[in-house]
């Protein structure tokens, strides 16, 4: 006898109506609004918004830099979050809590923290130029503002599937005379790889539109240390809101067109799993 299903939420076509119009109102209406606003001056204008110098040299600066820190975080979040799950220790908790601190953290906080101890005259700023390295105010503080306050995204996606992992796999196979690394390689790395690419994709969306910490920590200076999200800030003080929101939609495209190379990836390796 078949027995009807009980939903929680109202029939499918209620369903669907609520959530397409919670996402149109909050998402799409406002991207929308953006693309009309930056091809307000046809669609030259947007080309040049979007194109010129200053524009080229922000987004180089905020992809390459985004890039580098999705990339330290996909290494140290899949090691965190192993230290975390596999192991027990004194203060594992507060270990674990504090992971979350850059998302609960004002960005302008986090800023001016890292601006206090990377600058010269700050005892690891002091000691990092002692040896020809400078972090505040460079190329290198934007990179390592976008690692702190991105790093929780890739820990927290990877972290699940740690714990998910059956460790008698592992032992059978050290049984069968697999080295450490043999283990990782070939049992491991790929049960992690499709969260460890969500956590680089998320990691990487959060560093490319970040802004309140990098200002404190980068010199800010157009065409070498200015990011696109602060390009974009200073073409609305200018009252350029047709420049701000071209600027805006060359991000936007950038950063949807990652994600949607993560995603096809995640797609492909999900095909050669079931395969």
């Amino acid at each position: 006898m078949r027995t009807s299903r009980t939903n929680i939420l109202p029939g499918f076509g209620l369903a669907t109506g609520y959530a397409i119009t919670y996402l149109g109102l909050l998402v799409l209406i406002p991207l929308a609004a953006v693309v009309a606003m930056a091809s307000s001056r046809g669609l030259d204008g947007l080309w040049e918004s979007m194109t010129n110098r200053r524009s080229l040299t922000a987004y180089r600066l905020s992809v390459f830099s985004a890039l580098a820190a999705a990339t330290v975080n996909a290494f140290f979040g899949v090691v965190i979050a192993w230290v975390i799950v596999r192991y027990r220790f004194p203060g594992r908790k507060i270990v674990d809590a504090l992971i979350d601190l850059p998302l609960a953290l004002p960005t302008a906080v986090a800023g001016i923290a890292l601006t206090a101890v990377y600058s010269k005259e700050a005892w690891l700023g002091s000691l990092l130029d002692r040896m020809g390295i400078t972090v505040a105010y460079t190329n290198l503080g934007v990179a390592v503002a976008m690692v702190l306050v991105s790093l929780p995204f890739t820990v927290r996606t990877v972290q699940p599937v740690i714990e998910d992992l059956d460790q008698e796999i592992e032992e059978a196979a050290a049984s069968l005379g697999a080295t450490s690394g043999t283990t990782f390689r070939r049992v491991i790395f790929p049960a992690l790889l499709p969260a460890l690419l969500t956590g680089f994709a998320l990691s990487f969306a959060k560093s490319v539109g970040e802004y309140g910490s990098i200002i404190f920590i980068s010199s800010n200076i157009p065409g070498s240390t200015e990011i696109a999200p602060l390009l974009i800030m200073t073409r609305l003080e200018e009252f350029n809101y047709p420049g701000a929101a071209g600027v805006a939609v060359g991000l936007l495209i950038l950063s949807l067109s990652l994600l949607l190379v993560v995603n096809t990836l995640q797609a492909w390796m999900r095909r050669g799993a079931r395969a």
